[in-house]
């Protein structure tokens, strides 16, 4: 599989292009490599114009959103599943007529972005419907975020009737042609005004585009063209998700009618909170209580983690307020490089009480000898570190 091209690079222009100059740059590509331009080219040259059309919608795609230019430059290809979904990858002629049909309207004599693709009736594009987008929550949970997950729900969809195959007339076949705009789907109307005759061009109302009317309803679908079903989905969750993050799954949404495009699905992730383990970003952070002979003398403990348990050696004298950090037990970098770390926050348990054993023991130790008293050094340290932690 070849590797994606930078889409600044696709367009010919800089990082800091505005609005208008990636309009300018995708309008040229778009003319260049338009199939119509490539009559009399051999088979192979053909399919590399076509690559390099979709290849410059693709990257117009990403960079006229601000939201997905912004992920683009700052993740680069990575932030595809970030954020909102997709960048767009493998479009079809279909889905350049959806997203940029308006942009070509007229221009360079093409007459619209329809007959741009030798499509639309009476030299005028017919409107391309597009099916609703629909949304889920999944619940996922450390360990499910920490590798991923593959997840089947069961989701309601409106679906293309099997009757009447979407169009919503009845058997299918109860159509005719719209008399307000003879078939075409556009309604042309011409204004007088004071700077002559003016023609202005809209979707027609009468069939909403699609250039036909229907005779006699579909009884199954009252003449929607669409119906209510459950269908199971599989979604699949990369590793290193976050609370919030939306997916996007394109043409997983509702059918549009007519045999449009369909929506897309947008899965929502929800975090479901750890009993043990706080996420900060990458890193994992884990409240460790020792108990005094534990923090004194050393010793070894077990911390829970992702994926199981990890044992931590404790050195002798190890204080409250101590961070260990296990490298590479954290969680993922959604930008699919990196991985966190597990931070050990050390915690020393005071008893409130003692039985008399207990006490005598504290007494010997506070009786002991000076070198297990605080000096004023330590006094310093520890009254900077707890300043610090409070800051």
């Amino acid at each position: 599989m070849a590797q994606k091209r930078d889409y600044y690079e696709v367009l010919g222009v800089d990082k800091n292009a505005t609005a208008d100059d990636l309009k300018k740059a995708y309008r040229k590509l778009a003319i260049q490599y338009h199939p119509d331009k490539q009559q009399g080219k051999s088979d192979a040259e053909k399919k590399a114009a076509e690559e390099k059309f979709k290849e410059a919608a693709e990257a117009y795609n990403v960079l006229s959103d601000p939201d997905k230019r912004a992920r683009y430059d700052q993740f680069g290809f990575a932030g595809e599943q970030m954020g909102g979904g997709g960048y767009g990858g493998g479009m079809s002629m279909d889905d350049i007529l959806r997203q940029f049909g308006d942009l070509f309207g007229g221009f360079g004599g093409f007459g619209g972005f329809g007959e741009f693709f030798g499509g639309g009736g009476g030299g005028q594009s017919q409107r391309v419907k597009r099916g609703t987008d629909l949304r889920v929550r999944v619940k996922m949970n450390l360990s499910e975020i920490a590798k991923g997950a593959e997840k089947k729900l069961r989701i309601p969809r409106m679906k293309s009737c099997d009757h009447c195959h979407g169009t919503g007339a009845k058997d299918g076949t109860a159509l005719e042609t719209c008399p307000t705009c003879n078939g075409s789907g556009i309604e042309v109307r011409m204004q007088r005004t004071m700077f002559g005759t003016m023609q202005s061009q809209s979707v027609c109302h009468t069939c909403g585009g699609s250039g036909k009317r229907i005779k006699e309803t579909c009884p199954h679908c009252s003449g929607k063209g669409l119906v209510r079903k459950e269908e199971v989905v599989a979604i699949s969750i990369p590793a290193g998700v976050a609370d919030g993050m939306t997916l996007r799954m394109g043409r997983q949404g509702n059918d549009a009618p007519g045999g449009g495009i369909p929506g897309d699905l947008l899965v929502v992730i929800e975090e479901v909170r750890d009993a043990q383990l706080t996420r900060d970003g990458n890193d994992l952070i884990y409240n460790l209580m020792l108990d005094i002979p534990t923090a004194i003398l050393g010793g070894k403990v077990d911390v829970p983690t992702v994926d199981g348990k990890a044992r931590v050696t404790i050195k002798p004298g190890t204080q409250p307020g101590s961070i260990l950090r296990l490298r590479g037990k954290g969680l993922p970098s959604p930008e699919r490089y990196g991985m966190g770390d597990l931070l050990i926050n050390v915690m020393v348990y005071m008893p409130e009480k003692l039985n008399d054993k207990e006490r005598e023991a504290i007494t010997m130790l506070q009786n002991a000898g000076e070198h297990i008293k605080p000096s004023d050094s330590d006094k310093s340290r520890i009254f900077s570190r707890l300043r610090h932690i409070f800051d």
